[in-house]
């Protein structure tokens, strides 16, 4: 007999009517698409994610810049694993509950009995209906999640005062493959003014970005304790975390004086802190665009812009997106460098528009003149996508970093600066290359903080 867990807070946190739900979900996706970063390169598919459990109203577009990042796995995640908090019991250990299904206005979502049994003998899984009939926490995932996925199992759990050890064990045991997608659900902090709650935010982002299971407390996530244990679990699968978004009710639809913190992660396999191998391209090609490249400069000095093209002129490695900054040298000094991080446009239109901005552009110099053109020296960098390391303090990041072979993008705080790998031909010494990266990004030389971001990548350098 099908028992069934009906919806508790549909009317209250999102819409009671069918339609009115799928329209109002289908809006907050859409917009989380259209505002995704162009040029973005990340893996296709989240093997977990972080998102908070508010009324859609103060944290549907939060949620749905998270399960946006699902689309590319619309059919092939078919089991879910969703943890949040109580909100409304109180009990030790982790509750699992008897229903068959879950329902929410969209229909019925079969509950996992298979993965229940692999995780039954756990003596921190009890079976407590009590925790699910009125908790919001899990309830409100489920109507984003039947938008994205074709068809999916659930295994809902709620989570009590369970320890990180006991929710990475049973993580463990469920992970799985590309077939199931992790969900732990948590808002951040309560109730503070704006300019507080964003401090101590932002300070609980770094401990998550830093895969920190004993930094987050009772006052940073109403979730910790899901979210704590899936931060053990990670740090020990070497996962990699990406924030997609960080803001408040303050930013939403609720005022300043008492907020609520939202925050949406996602977490990828491996890949710590390695970098794809330099890009190779073939000679031929290399030529052909320092000679665009040189080109552009020349149309530059006449005509004041970069060289137009027609894309279907060049080869298909041409036409592919590509990152590349343009170095220009003359008598042994630099004459101008601008570029890209992330290829968001075909390589070649990058290299002839980053040689005319490196000529006429770089705010250090003045515009390339004529009679400085006979003896100009040009190279082109041509990146890989660059990858976030994670580290947990500055020794650990100094530790990690490769001499002559890693290029830099540091940012904290809205400053942001990036150093090729052909600096550290100029600074072969670890700590001086992050000194003088952070100088560059308008910050002190001896400047740390826990939200320091530092992503790496790595070059082919020809001209």
């Amino acid at each position: 007999m099908m028992q069934v867990r009906q919806p508790a807070v549909a009317g209250m946190f999102y819409p009671a009517a069918a339609a009115e739900l799928q329209q109002s979900v289908d809006r907050l996706l859409q917009q989380a698409a259209v505002s995704a970063p162009v040029g973005t390169t990340q893996p296709a598919v989240p093997k977990a994610l972080v998102v908070p459990h508010a009324g859609y109203l103060y944290s549907g577009e939060v949620a749905a810049r998270a399960y946006a990042r699902l689309a590319p796995a619309r059919d092939t995640i078919r089991r879910v694993i969703l943890l949040g908090p109580s909100h409304r019991v109180g009990f030790a250990g982790i509750a699992c509950c008897r229903a068959s299904h879950y329902r929410t206005p969209l229909g019925d979502i079969e509950l996992d009995q298979p993965a229940l049994q692999q995780i039954a003998d756990l003596p921190q899984l009890h079976s407590y209906d009590q925790a699910h009939l009125q908790e919001h926490s899990l309830e409100v995932h489920l109507p984003f999640l039947q938008r994205q996925l074709t068809h999916f199992t659930l295994l809902p759990l709620v989570v009590g005062q369970a320890s990180p050890r006991e929710v990475a064990e049973l993580l463990e045991r469920l992970w799985g493959g590309p077939e199931t997608l992790v969900v732990i659900s948590t808002d951040l902090s309560h109730y503070h003014d704006y300019a507080t709650a964003q401090q101590l935010d932002r300070a609980t982002s770094a401990a998550i970005e830093r895969l920190d299971a004993l930094a987050i407390g009772s006052d940073d996530a109403c979730g910790r304790y899901p979210l704590n244990g899936l931060l053990r679990w990670a740090k020990s699968a070497q996962l990699r975390v990406e924030r997609i978004d960080l803001r408040n009710s303050g930013d939403t639809a609720g005022p300043r004086d008492r907020v609520v913190g939202y925050g949406a992660w996602a977490l990828y396999p491996a890949e710590r802190t390695t970098t794809a191998p330099a890009p190779q391209l073939d000679p031929a090609l290399q030529r052909q665009l320092c000679d665009l490249a040189r080109q552009s400069i020349q149309h530059g000095l006449q005509q004041q812009q970069p060289l137009p093209l027609q894309l279907t002129d060049y080869p298909t490695a041409l036409q592919a997106a590509g990152a590349t900054f343009v170095t220009l040298e003359r008598q042994g000094q630099l004459r101008g460098c601008i570029g890209t991080l992330v290829a968001h446009r075909p390589l070649v239109v990058d290299v002839v528009e980053n040689a005319f901005a490196a000529a006429f552009r770089d705010p250090r110099f003045a515009p390339l003149r004529a009679d400085e053109l006979a003896d100009l020296s040009l190279h082109i960098s041509l990146l890989t996508p660059p990858v976030a390391m994670q580290f947990d303090s500055e020794a650990d990041l100094l530790a990690q970093l490769r001499p002559g072979e890693d290029g830099l993008i540091l940012s904290d705080g809205g400053r942001r600066g990036t150093f090729l790998p052909s600096v550290w031909a100029q600074l072969p010494d670890p700590l001086q290359f992050l000194r003088h990266l952070k100088q560059k990004a308008g910050l002190p030389a001896d400047y740390w903080s826990p939200t320091l971001q530092v992503s790496r990548y790595r070059t082919e350098i020809f001209g």
